[in-house]
């Protein structure tokens, strides 16, 4: 009998660990998932309040301001139904520019206001992050959440 309350401990530890380890890894992957928001969805509320997001559509013509710091720049996103004002801190990718698609990532602040910690743009003519094309798609439908 002994042999066999042994046996059974360490199988019984042994799923212990299993489900711990299985649940750390679950925790961490939970925490890194970032989620896509048009800028419809932000203006409605739905995005995460103090968690990182991205949010994608159109840079729009004419929204964008560099700051006296030189390196902080200020433009709007929008997905053709609303828009965001995003501010972002660092180098821009060389393919960003006014009237093509960007995705932010970043977070809300205070007053609600996109701070971005990376600006991802369009590779060539006829690329642009899919999240973006979707938002713009569903914006020009009138079928944006």
């Amino acid at each position: 009998m002994k042999a066999r309350h042994k046996r059974l401990a360490l199988v019984a530890t042994g799923l212990a660990l299993l489900c711990l380890a299985a649940w750390l890894v679950l925790s961490a992957f939970r925490q890194n998932m970032v989620f896509f928001y048009t800028p419809a969805q932000v203006s409605a509320g739905e995005a995460p309040k103090g968690r990182s997001f991205r949010v994608g559509g159109m840079v729009e013509s004419g929204s964008l301001r560099r700051h006296a710091d030189g390196v902080t720049v200020s433009f709007t996103v929008s997905d053709n139904v609303k828009t965001i004002p995003v501010t972002y801190k660092g180098m821009l990718p060389d393919l960003f520019k006014e009237g093509k698609g960007v995705v932010a990532q970043g977070s809300l602040d205070g007053e609600g206001r996109f701070r971005a910690d990376k600006v991802l743009a369009k590779h060539d003519e006829n690329y642009m992050p899919p999240e973006a094309a979707y938002a713009l798609k569903k914006g020009q439908e009138g079928k944006v959440r």
